[in-house]
């Protein structure tokens, strides 16, 4: 919708757009922890799409809601990073496992099993499950991982802080052979944890759902999203 001056309305855009705040809320809601609130996401995610309804001008050729999601989706996860929803221990533990993965598999020739990797880290198999359970959630990419070795300035985040005409980071990353990578990466893991990766993110089921098909509780069906993923992250290590 247009004003009487032939400019796009803005207020109509927010309007109609206040599902896309919510939907990418929910998205991403399946990959944080339980301590991060929807209803908080979505406020940030708000305030997201009326920053993107200022900047957007219709002459740049790109679609209002394309151009608002990455404003929305930057907006929550800039919101996370400022509250450090995942405690300095918990990255650090979840950073301990990737490496108890990564060390075994190169000793082993194969993915270790989750007692070898509780051995590894000196855990009982119970207190190794726990483990996996509480770092859900808290093995999103982190800023570190793409950083340079020499400490020098990051591209992912200069990219970020521009204008959102230029590419999207996520898209540089998935061009630069990223995709070839981790699918080779996923084709490795076990079976039962490619299954699990596919109900979950491509066919879209939620934990009870998959736990049903897998003939395991939901908080098991988290503690092997949470071991599948360290699997994956330490595969694409050097990499990242």
């Amino acid at each position: 919708m247009y004003t009487a001056q032939g400019t796009i309305d803005k207020s109509h855009l927010l309007a109609q757009h206040q599902p896309l705040v919510r939907r990418i809320a929910l998205q991403m809601m399946s990959k944080l922890p339980a301590n991060v609130e929807l209803d908080d996401l979505i406020q940030v995610g708000m305030m997201g799409l009326l920053d993107a309804s200022s900047r957007y001008e219709d002459n740049r050729g790109a679609q209002f809601e394309t151009f608002a999601s990455q404003r929305i989706r930057g907006a929550m996860l800039d919101e996370l990073r400022a509250s450090d929803w995942g405690s300095r221990n918990l990255r650090q533990q979840a950073r301990k496992v990737e490496q108890a993965i990564r060390t075994l598999g190169h000793q082993l020739g194969r993915p270790p099993t989750e007692g070898e990797i509780a051995r590894e880290l000196k855990l009982s198999l119970a207190d190794y499950q726990q483990l996996l359970q509480e770092i859900q959630g808290a093995q999103l990419l982190y800023v570190e991982d793409f950083a340079p070795p020499d400490g020098g300035d990051n591209p992912v985040l200069e990219l970020r802080s521009q204008d959102s005409r230029v590419d999207d980071p996520m898209h540089i990353l998935m061009e630069s052979g990223f995709r070839t990578e981790l699918v080779e990466a996923i084709r490795n893991l076990p079976e039962r944890d490619q299954l699990l990766l596919n109900l979950y993110y491509e066919e879209e089921l939620n934990l009870r759902e998959i736990g049903a098909i897998l003939e395991v509780s939901q908080s098991r069906v988290c503690q092997l999203h949470s071991q599948a993923i360290s699997r994956l992250r330490a595969s694409l290590k050097e990499l990242l």
